[in-house]
C-alpha cells in the first residue's frame, strides 16, 4: 500500500534484536508498548491488580520499581502472577538487581554508572546471564553524571549520548550484549536530538520516552510530538509514555501514537469530527460513549462518527463502519465504505456497538478482514 503512497512510508532503523522475556525488541519486531506500576511494590496484591489492568489495555512489558529488599521479596510473587514480562527498575543498590534477576525479572533497568565498581557491574551481568535477563540502560537528563555536567555545562544531546556510550562499554567489557538503551529528557528538543545522535552511533534497540512529560493532556501532547517525530523517522523499538496518570492511560496513549503512524494497531480506531451546529446528533457525547463501550474490542478496525453530510460520507468510505448524522432523527450507517441503511437516533449507540462487535468477531474468526479502502484499485490492477 505504501509503495503507491510514498508519503506514508516509514523506513525503520535497522538494529539487532533482543528478547525481553518472550517479547522481541528491535529488528523487524512490532514496536512494544510499556508502562510502569506506581503501587508500592511491597504490596504484591495491589501491584498485580494494576498489572492486570495494564495487560487488559494491551501492555506488552511492564516495569516495577525495586528500591528495597522488601520490594524484591514481593517481586518474585509479582513476576509469577504477571502474564507479560516484568522489568525490575534498579537504582544504586546492585544487590537489588541480583535479587530481582533471581526473582524472575525479564529485564533489569539500570544505569551501570551508578551501580558502583566494575566488580559490581560484573556481578549484575553474571546474574542477568544466569537468569536470561536483558538489561535496559536508562540515561536521563535529570540524573547525568557530575563529570559530564562539568564537561558540557548542562544536559545536552552530546552529554546524554556520551553517557549512553560509556554505559554500553561497561556492559560490552563484560561481554554482555542483550541490552537496549534510552536517552530520556523532559525537554522534547533535547530528547529528540539525543535519540537521533544515538541512533547513528549504535546498533542496539532503542527505548523511547519523553520523561516526566506531565499530566494526561499535556504529557500526551509532549510525548506525541517527541516520540511521534522519532517513530516517523524510523527510530524506536519500544516506547513508554510517561504521564502523571494511571499506567493503563500510558498504554492507551502509546497505542494511539502508533496507530496514528500506522505502525501498530489494536482495537477500534475512531475518526470523528469536533462537531458544529450542523450536527444531527451529539457527536462529542456519542464518541465518548462509544469509546467507553468499545474498550473491550482488541481487533484492529476503524469507525467514523461524523455529525453531518459535509465530510461524513467521505470519511465513512474509508472505514469499516461509518455513522453520519442525518435529518428527521435518522442517521446513515456505512459498512465497508458503502451506505447500508439508516438508524433511528435513540437506537444509534446500541446499533453501532452491535455492528462493531459483530465485525470484530468475523475478523477474529477469519470470515472477514478489516476494510482497506485502498485495496480495490490494487486488486483491479491485477
Amino acid at each position: 500500500m505504501n509503495a503507491i503512497r510514498p508519503w506514508r512510508t516509514i523506513e525503520r532503523r535497522e538494529c539487532r534484536q533482543i528478547m525481553v522475556g518472550d517479547v522481541p525488541i528491535g529488528g523487524d519486531a512490532p514496536i512494544a508498548v510499556q508502562t510502569m506500576t506506581n503501587t508500592p511494590t511491597e504490596d504484591a496484591v495491589a501491584t498485580i491488580d494494576q498489572i492486570r489492568r495494564c495487560e487488559d489495555a494491551g501492555c506488552d512489558i511492564i516495569r516495577v520499581s525495586c528500591p528495597t529488599e522488601e520490594s524484591t521479596k514481593a517481586f518474585s510473587k509479582i513476576t509469577k502472577a504477571a502474564r507479560i514480562p516484568v522489568v525490575a527498575d534498579i537504582h544504586f543498590h546492585y544487590k537489588r538487581a541480583l535479587e530481582a534477576a533471581d526473582g524472575g525479572a525479564a529485564c533489569l533497568r539500570i544505569n551501570p554508572g551508578n551501580i558502583g565498581s566494575s566488580q559490581r557491574v560484573a556481578e549484575v551481568v553474571r546474574a542477568a546471564k544466569a537468569n536470561g535477563c536483558a538489561i535496559r540502560i536508562g540515561v536521563n537528563a535529570g540524573s547525568l553524571e557530575k563529570d559530564l555536567l562539568e564537561k558540557y555545562g548542562e544536559p545536552c544531546p552530546e552529554a546524554l549520548i556520551e553517557s549512553a556510550l560509556d554505559h554500553i562499554k561497561l556492559l560490552q567489557d563484560h561481554d554482555f550484549h542483550d541490552f537496549k538503551v534510552a536517552v530520556k529528557a523532559s525537554d522534547v528538543f533535547l530528547a529528540v536530538a539525543a535519540y537521533h545522535g544515538l541512533a547513528e552511533a549504535v546498533d542496539c534497540p532503542l527505548h523511547l520516552g519523553i520523561t516526566e512529560a506531565g499530566g494526561l493532556i499535556g504529557g500526551t501532547v509532549k510525548s506525541s510530538i517527541g516520540m511521534g517525530s522519532l517513530l516517523w523517522a524510523g527510530i524506536g523499538d519500544t516506547i513508554r509514555v510517561s504521564l502523571s496518570a494511571e499506567p493503563e492511560q500510558e498504554v492507551k496513549v502509546g497505542y494511539e501514537i502508533l496507530k496514528a503512524l500506522g505502525l501498530r494497531t489494536r482495537g477500534v480506531r475512531v475518526v470523528s469530527c469536533p462537531s458544529c451546529s450542523r450536527q444531527g446528533f451529539d457527536v462529542i457525547r456519542t464518541v465518548e460513549a462509544l469509546e467507553k463501550r468499545l474498550e473491550h474490542i482488541k481487533t484492529p478496525m476503524s469507525l467514523s462518527v461524523l455529525g453531518c453530510v459535509v465530510n461524513g460520507p467521505g470519511e465513512a468510505r474509508e472505514t469499516d463502519i461509518g455513522l453520519t448524522g442525518g435529518g428527521s432523527g435518522k442517521h446513515m450507517v456505512y459498512l465497508s465504505g458503502v451506505k447500508a441503511h439508516t438508524v433511528d437516533d435513540e437506537d444509534t449507540l446500541d446499533h453501532i456497538v452491535k455492528l462493531v462487535e459483530e465485525k470484530a468477531a468475523k475478523i477474529e474468526a477469519g470470515d472477514e478482514v478489516a476494510f482497506d479502502p485502498h485495496a480495490k484499485p490494487m486488486e483491479a490492477a491485477e
